[in-house]
């Protein structure tokens, strides 16, 4: 009679190889990562991709409201998940069809090897790629199960302690391959061709001048914001070369034109203080940035656009986002981000700049301009977004510090009302019964000609300033702040969520001095 023990060897057995095939299958992913980086050709890319593409739009919506930025690290960690499983699954399909051919336990290898290759180039189209995944998977295959003398050897336990070393030291040199090989490399070309390394002077001017503008507040970024928010459709950025690169002008036009990099960066440049906002972004969220970005306006590049309804901007990663064609007529082209070409996380090589209005028309990676003849929805609005319009007027609050002896606090933010501009920023230290009015920077300079450094505005048509305000308090209390725009309308003082127009309200923020 059988024993249970024995009964239950098959079970356990089987348990451990599909262990092992998952291990084979998380080095092939690191193999890969190793071998190009961040790259479009990297073998979780595409699985990250559709992993979106099938995630229920309410889903995203609640992602974005809720999780914000983490969101979509947990997506992407499901679509390395989902690669090394599948991976996993064909590597031991592989040497199931082996064991069953009596194959020899090199052939065995080899067969998941070139079946790991072979699946991760179909589904990247990166050659390296595929070396670099089969490479990983083969690796910890090996050590898993050897070269073991019968074909009918099967996983045990030994084999899956070294699957798993095998696969956590695949696993740590490639992050630490890839990431070296994931940075911005593609703009250094560019970088070197355009300045020689040498900075610009009217740049280094406009960015001092912002720097002595900025208030002193802790815990709030600059006039220039130090580190910029990065929201995408997609986890891995593309990677476009400026040879093969070149903006179209497609759809309701007398003709059809294309530009090459060459072309666009030929012609007169500005620079630009510019502000971005997501329309996802939280009531006091910071998910919105201001940078000087350097590129040509649309009405030189194109000034005899048609007197159309509509445009839609196409990019690289196949976004596209819709709007009107009044707010492309005042649009920006930038190539260049803070002196520097522009990171390939923030559109490189190029991207549009639409004043006023919600990050998501501002795309990045931009390759076409179509003109549309009739409305038409975007890749948001096709989600339940409504984001093409104008930004709302907000202030933020984000700083709270004491101010020095006697009991004073200080506190500090942004405000911003995309191209209407901030006349005023309001505080109120005791819930809303009374108001004050704050300390504002001065606006950040206007458009400069980017090779004589005369200035074209004189303020800054689209960004933020940032507001301080003091005054002394013992006890705890509410602090509530509000702007008014330029055109003299207050702040609404509703509060909404951002889904689907952006949000709104007033921000307010419990301060208790005796903790500062």
């Amino acid at each position: 009679m059988e024993s249970n023990s024995t009964r239950r060897r098959p079970v356990r057995t089987r348990a451990l190889e599909g262990a092992v095939a998952v291990a084979v299958g998380l080095g092939a992913v690191s193999g890969s990562y190793a071998a190009v980086g961040a790259d479009p050709t990297f073998l979780a890319a595409p699985v990250a991709g559709w992993v979106t593409a099938l995630t229920p739009d309410a889903v995203i919506t609640w992602a974005i409201l809720t999780l914000g930025s983490l969101g979509q690290s947990l997506g992407f960690a499901l679509a390395l998940g989902v690669s090394a499983v599948g991976v996993g699954v064909v590597a031991a399909g592989s040497r199931i069809l082996a064991r069953a051919t009596d194959a020899d336990p090199l052939v065995r290898h080899a067969l998941t090897v070139v079946a790991v290759g072979a699946v991760t180039l179909v589904l990247t189209g990166g050659l390296l790629s595929a070396v670099g995944a089969a490479l990983g998977a083969g690796v910890v295959s090996l050590s898993a199960h050897r070269l073991r003398p019968t074909a009918t050897a099967r996983t045990d336990r030994r084999g899956f302690l070294r699957a798993v070393a095998a696969a956590a030291a695949v696993t740590g040199a490639g992050a630490l391959l890839g990431t070296r090989s994931g940075t911005d490399s593609a703009t250094s070309d560019v970088e070197s061709a355009t300045t020689g390394g040498d900075t610009d002077p009217v740049v280094d001017d406009l960015l001092a001048t912002a720097s002595a503008r900025t208030l002193d507040l802790p815990d709030l970024d600059p006039l220039v914001s130090r580190e910029f928010y990065q929201v995408d459709i997609n986890s891995v950025d593309p990677d476009l070369s400026v040879a093969a690169w070149s903006l179209r002008l497609t759809g309701a036009v007398d003709e059809p034109r294309a530009f090459d990099y060459d072309e666009l960066t030929s012609l007169p440049a500005e620079h630009r203080f510019v502000t971005l906002q997501c329309v996802g972004d939280g009531l006091n969220g910071k998910k919105i940035d201001t940078a000087l970005w350097t590129g040509v306006p649309i009405v030189d590049l194109l000034p005899d656009l048609p007197d159309e309804c509509c445009v839609m901007l196409r990019a690289a990663d196949d976004y596209y986002e819709e709007f009107p064609m009044e707010a492309l007529r005042n649009g920006f082209i930038a190539y260049r981000m803070n002196g520097r070409p522009l990171p390939r996380g923030h559109g490189y090589p190029v991207r549009a700049l639409i004043p006023g209005h919600w990050g998501e028309i501002n795309v990045k990676w931009l390759t076409e301009i179509e003109v549309l003849e009739e409305p038409a929805d975007g890749y948001w609005e096709e989600r339940g977004w409504h984001g093409t319009g104008p930004v709302n007027t907000v202030a933020k609050l984000h700083s709270v510090s004491s101010a020095g002896d006697g009991g004073r606090v200080r506190v500090g933010g942004h405000a911003y009302a995309g191209t209407r501009g901030i006349e005023r920023v309001e505080v109120s230290t005791d819930g809303g019964t009374s108001w004050a009015e704050a300390t504002l920077s001065e606006p950040l300079p206007g458009a400069v000609d980017a090779r004589t450094g005369e200035a074209r505005r004189e303020e800054a048509e689209d960004a933020w300033r940032m507001w301080a305000y003091e005054y002394a308090a013992a006890d705890p209390h509410e602090v509530v702040v509000r702007a008014v725009d330029g055109t003299g309308q207050l702040q609404e003082e509703t509060e909404r969520r951002a889904f689907p127009r952006g949000p709104t309200g007033w921000v307010s923020r419990r301060v208790d001095p005796r903790r500062l």
